[in-house]
């Protein structure tokens, strides 16, 4: 690399974290989440809004690329660092009913709507994935932000995600195989052997490995406490997305692993300013990749997905409080929090991006990245704006215990 493009990549990353910087005190100002500003700051900043008016703009170059996947891997870190396998396994039958609700009614309706419009399994069935799925990511970010991530709704919200998390990794290796493979069953059940035993050494690491990770952590230094831990967690991501399995899930498992640790304070505290860094690139990535052309292209579908989808979650979302035994008002926090999709969206549109035809290659992912777009900042604001549901939606519960979220 020249000194001239270094220069250049120097200063657009300088603008990018300017930018953010800017979004999060002007969010702040206005009280509003923090995410659709800097989705949308990626969006103007980028080659397809200020680029195409023939001004500077920022590059998708691959520090932003990775600074993107980092922020993902320490998202789902966190969200990892919320349970230890004691307590999965305690709550796995919770767990289980609340996922299933989810599974059984936002799966089949992304089904269902791809079908009707594209005619085709394949097709559908990306679909299906890229209406399921909730954001692990933007979740998590809006649970800490609004101070949720301690109260009873965190619980069902985060099983969730889990359920949804390891259905996915396994709902990936098999639309690869077939989407790329051409629809090759046998190409797609050696990639599901291979993400369901990598996911099985990750289990076991986190059962047996509880020593090794205590005496990894321990030092006296600051510096090497957070290359230690880091180093642990991108490495382990990295090998699992070289193997087709998601780094999301990996980076999930391994933050399972380090909470059984005596160090779970330490890591929150220190590694807490590595996410949200790279969290803010992570979601201005979102915005850089979007093409306001290509999504309005899909605008129909988008708007009849949107109408359908956001009550289904809401809905299932709403089912998986009550699962837990959570009042009206917290249950319906869930289904707030459960409305936002994001990265695995997003990654279903890549995988789908790879096969052949317009139907895949172009109609889909950018779908995808308008999908995300609208239900991120939908999402965010459902969720901050939750007690307006409450108020609108009947509350059919028998809970009678005293309930300071009511």
């Amino acid at each position: 690399m020249t000194p001239s493009s270094m220069a250049t990549l120097l200063l657009e990353v300088g603008v990018m974290f300017a930018v953010v910087a800017l979004c999060g005190a002007l969010a702040k100002r206005i009280g509003l989440s923090v995410i659709p500003f800097y989705i949308i700051a990626g969006i103007l900043f980028s080659r397809f809004v200020i680029g195409r008016l023939g001004l500077p703009h920022i590059q998708e170059t691959e520090f932003i690329s990775i600074g993107a996947e980092i922020g993902i891997v320490f998202l789902l870190f966190f969200l990892g660092l919320e349970f230890n396998l004691d307590r999965l396994l305690e709550s796995r039958e919770l767990i289980g009913k609340a996922g299933l609700i989810d599974l059984g009614i936002n799966f089949p309706v992304g089904f269902a709507l791809g079908y009707l419009f594209f005619g085709d399994l394949i097709a559908a069935t990306l679909m299906a994935g890229i209406i399921y799925i909730s954001s692990s990511a933007i979740i998590t970010k809006s649970l800490i932000d609004l101070g949720w991530i301690a109260n009873d709704e965190a619980n069902p919200m985060l099983g969730t995600l889990v359920f949804e998390d390891l259905f996915i990794a396994v709902y990936l290796a098999v639309i690869s195989a077939l989407v790329i493979g051409g629809g090759d069953v046998s190409e797609a059940v050696q990639s599901v052997g291979i993400a369901v035993g990598f996911i099985v050494i990750l289990l076991l690491l986190v059962q047996f490995g509880n020593a090794l990770f205590e005496r990894l952590l321990t030092t006296e230094s600051h510096e090497y406490f957070v290359l230690r831990a880091v180093g642990v967690t991108v490495l382990v991501a990295g090998a699992a997305l070289a193997l087709g399995v998601s780094e999301a899930v990996a980076a999930f498992f391994i933050g399972m692993a380090f909470s059984s640790t005596t160090h779970v304070h330490e890591l929150e505290t220190l590694l807490e300013p590595v996410r949200d860094t790279f969290a803010a690139v992570f979601f201005f990535w979102i915005g850089l990749i979007t093409d306001p052309l290509l999504v309005v292209g899909v605008a129909g579908l988008l708007a009849v997905a949107i109408i359908v989808s956001t009550p289904t979650k809401l809905l299932s979302g709403y089912w998986g409080g009550q699962v837990y035994g959570l009042s009206h008002t917290r249950s319906v926090r869930v289904g707030t929090g459960m409305v936002t999709r994001g990265e695995f969206s997003l990654i279903i549109a890549t995988v789908a991006a790879a096969g052949t035809g317009p139907v895949l290659t172009e109609t889909i992912p950018a779908f995808a990245v308008g999908y995300v777009l609208l239900m991120s900042i939908l999402g965010t604001v459902c969720m901050q704006y939750s007690s307006v549901l409450d108020s609108i939606i009947p509350d059919r519960t028998t809970t009678t215990r005293a309930d300071p979220a009511d």
